[in-house]
């Protein structure tokens, strides 16, 4: 019993809210901060920089005009800013198919590189389409390669073991995702930020992520940017040091997350994933089909009924993130290191034991 109290009593304030909601079975509790319905007395409206972004260039993104956006902040913590849902209606399909079919392609790196080959790896949406679309509810059917699918690094590839990137470790980031990073980052008041790296999760609702801060880049003056699709989560956002309590708040698919500045470098976490809140098997949002008057040049590409089963199927117990990180500074380079196939290895190992 002395061993048990002395290890409560060695735990940080936010590894107790984490565990707790880790643990929490639903209902509305005290603090926890719903931007669709921005009640809570810390929420404070956010200004956006309205003409940095055209409404065209918003279009080919498939984003509303960013007049239109509802963008909201936190007191005491400057640099962040949460904007509500900001896709025209349908687009959120295609950074769901893109993160299923396209972003999942060699030669970008996923956890199951690990421990199958690149043949087995090389395409995880074709190896997986049928049994996807043909799956049932039995907990007991074998999961198909995209269900076991964790995370996957685009441009340049995060090496979890040594926490650094490297530029010998890289891929060409995707273009639509570089455009929509652009307009985002514009708007948030950042208009030189550069998509240089990536970070994909698929969580399921059994799935958490631990409380980290995102430090490996080598510069912090520019944001970070999450994107959300899917299921709900919680998020918990602290401060710089893990003894101070981190605020609560639900995320929702369309929901994207911008930290910079003093809230660049602050400890986070996604204790919990959480069936969508409307009581239906995928968001309204993803109910919707895209625009008629979409731009010609748009990144945005009609996703198929056919590619819409597999995904929808996927996303009625899941969820997808997407952070864009600006690794380096303009005209700054990496300092002289190699990374080797070992500890490439080591690197995927030392992910999954972390998460």
């Amino acid at each position: 019993m002395a061993a048990a109290g002395a290890v409560a009593r060695e735990e940080d304030a936010f590894r107790r809210l984490f565990r707790f909601y880790r643990r929490w079975e639903g209902g509305q509790p005290s603090g926890l901060v719903d931007f669709s319905t921005p009640t809570a007395r810390e929420v404070k409206t956010c200004s956006l920089n309205f003409s940095s972004v055209s409404d065209q260039d918003a279009y080919r993104a498939g984003l509303r005009p960013v007049s239109q956006w509802k963008a909201f902040g936190l007191d005491n913590y400057p640099g962040f800013i949460f904007i509500q849902d900001p896709f025209l209606p349908g687009c959120q399909r295609h950074w769901v198919k893109q993160c299923l079919k396209q972003y999942t392609q060699k030669p970008n790196v996923c956890n199951l590189d690990m421990h199958m080959s690149l043949n087995e790896t090389a395409d995880l949406w074709e190896r997986s389409q049928h049994q996807m679309r043909n799956k049932h509810s039995s907990k007991w059917e074998p999961k198909s390669l995209l269900e076991k699918l964790r995370w996957v690094t685009l441009g340049y590839h995060y090496n979890w073991n040594s926490k650094k990137y490297l530029p010998d470790h890289y891929t060409p980031f995707p273009p639509d995702l570089t455009f929509l990073s652009k307009q985002v980052a514009k708007a948030c008041g950042f208009p030189d930020f550069r998509a240089e790296a990536g970070i994909l999760n698929y969580y399921h609702l059994d799935s958490s992520l631990g409380i980290h801060v995102d430090e490996s880049e080598l510069d912090h003056t520019q944001p970070l940017l999450s994107f959300s699709f899917g299921q709900s989560s919680i998020f918990l956002l602290g401060g710089q040091k893990r003894d101070e309590a981190p605020v609560a708040m639900f995320m929702h698919s369309g929901d994207v997350m911008v930290m910079s500045g003093f809230s660049r470098l602050l400890y986070h976490a996604v204790p919990r994933i959480l069936p969508n809140p409307e009581g239906k098997p995928l968001p309204s949002c993803m109910e919707l089909p895209l625009p008629a008057n979409l731009p010609a040049d748009s990144v945005i590409q009609p996703c198929s009924q056919e590619d819409w089963q597999v995904c929808a199927r996927y996303l009625q117990t899941s969820r997808i993130n997407i952070t864009i990180r600006q690794v380096l500074a303009e005209s700054q380079s990496f300092p002289a290191e190699t990374e080797t196939k070992e500890e490439q290895s080591v690197t995927i190992r030392s992910y999954q034991e972390e998460h």
